[in-house]
């Protein structure tokens, strides 16, 4: 059974449903309305660009699906995906894409699209967000499809780092030392509990995402500057903390099971996480682990699917893992039981990979002063481009996200999702470094023919 049914089986006891997937990126950003978060706490990408990474639900799509996009798929790479089956469903278009909006704030005032929504309800078609808050909620009602998980309450209890860590805390799993702060007082006390001379620790908001709401206090005077910013706060004003101490890594890791509607546990993968600054960049599957350490996350599930379906939670996880210097696995960082850009990479994997394969999934950051067409990457890669199942190359996910922060004539940042597969890891990596070179290059070209055309 492919990974869609066993999803669609797992949400909703019917692996033939229908999903509308609804890709609402930094869903936490909803979930952390509220919450008092850190003071001067790390950085994001554009939100326009974000919001566009909504488009790595056309290749995960399966034949009846549908995806909600805030715009059409450039016909050209349309037809590069098709050329490998990975555009199996139908996209379906908000009225009016406001690049700040989530795809779900822009469906819920778009009339036309509510009205295409409302028509696909037949009694086996739910609406399938990356994760669920109160604004997928409110679309559930107004177009009638229900969606496949549980309350966006529960959504929002369970993605929270401070349940992550209590459960971390009352189950036995091996974990970070740290603790968790609701009040001043309490992180006061984790932090001269867990900071020593020379030491770090990570203080991190409950609902923070993508590098936002996370702190490294790699000194005493920033521990005290922290702690002095929140006192002026004011010291009763309630906390969502987790501070844990920082450990010297060797591998990011990110697994992720299914719990199904009757709470049994279904691991699905596990794949090396790839981080800067607590920022998302990639995976590389499959992951240089031992057999035993497999096994080690394979428990974890079980004992974190357990806890979850007690909660009331079913659907996707995602879990962050890591594994120490010293050979600790620690099984459970943070929980995400929501989709993550991991969940977008199965279908293509089970597809079109070979068992043998090696995958690495990046993004490759590009300064733009216009847009670029599909069809001038597809000429600027030439044989790196990923052509045919089973082959090599370059597969391009997420084209959208280039050209979304584009302004004409300004320096702009702009992302392109890649998975480069190969048959061993060291080829994957040389291929993003080729096809990283080849598109900067691309740009550097097109920069000085523009400086030329000035003159």
């Amino acid at each position: 059974m492919t990974f869609p049914r066993r999803l669609k089986r797992a949400l909703t006891g019917d692996p033939d449903a229908r999903f509308v997937y609804l890709n609402n990126f930094e869903v936490e950003r909803v979930w952390g309305q509220g919450e008092p978060g850190l003071p001067g706490a790390g950085f994001s990408f554009s939100g326009a660009t974000v919001n566009r990474m909504e488009e790595v639900g056309v290749p995960h799509a399966d034949v009846s699906d549908v995806v909600v996009l805030k715009a059409p798929v450039d016909e050209e790479y349309l037809a590069y995906l098709r050329s490998l089956d990975a555009a199996r469903g139908q996209q379906l278009m908000v009225d009016d894409n406001v690049p700040d909006r989530s795809v779900t704030q822009d469906a819920l005032v778009s009339p036309r699209l509510l009205e295409q929504l409302r028509g696909l309800d037949d009694g086996h078609t739910f609406l399938a967000p990356l994760g669920i808050s109160s604004e997928e909620e409110r679309l559930s009602h107004v177009t009638g499809l229900p969606l496949a998980g549980p309350s966006a309450a529960v959504c929002r209890h369970v993605n929270g780092k401070t349940f992550s860590r209590e459960l971390v805390d009352d189950s036995g799993l091996t974990r970070v030392p740290g603790a968790v702060c609701r009040t001043y007082e309490e992180l006061e006390e984790a932090i001269a509990t867990h900071h020593g001379e020379g030491e770090r620790v990570v203080v991190k908001e409950s609902l923070g995402v993508s590098g936002r709401g996370m702190v490294v206090l790699d000194s005493r005077r920033r521990a005290d500057q922290l702690l002095r910013m929140l006192a002026r706060r004011g010291r009763q004003t309630p906390l969502a903390l987790v501070v844990e101490e920082w450990i010297d890594k060797r591998l990011d890791l990110n697994y992720q099971f299914i719990v199904d509607r009757d709470g049994a546990t279904r691991f699905e993968t596990v794949k090396t996480a790839l981080t800067a600054d607590g920022v998302h960049r990639g995976h590389r599957f499959p992951p240089d682990l031992s057999p035993a350490h497999v096994e080690d996350l394979r428990s974890a599930a079980v004992v974190i699917g357990k806890r979850l379906a007690d909660e009331g939670y079913y659907g996707l996880v995602g879990v962050d893992a890591m594994l120490g210097v010293d050979g600790t696995l620690y099984p459970c960082l943070e929980i995400n039981a929501r989709f993550n850009m991991a969940t977008y990479q199965n279908r293509i994997a089970e597809s079109l990979f070979g068992s043998a394969q090696h995958a690495l999934a990046a993004v490759i950051p590009l300064r733009l002063n216009r847009p670029y067409t599909f069809g001038e990457i597809t000429r600027t890669l030439g044989a790196l481009l990923y052509r045919r199942p089973g082959g090599t190359g370059v597969l391009i996910n997420n084209f959208a996200t280039l050209n979304a922060a584009v302004t004409p004539g300004k320096k702009s940042a702009g992302r392109l999702y890649v998975i480069c597969v190969a048959d061993t890891p060291a080829d994957a990596e040389n291929l993003r470094s080729a096809t990283e070179l080849a598109l900067l290059a691309m740009v550097n070209q097109s920069d000085e023919h523009g400086e030329h055309h000035d003159h």
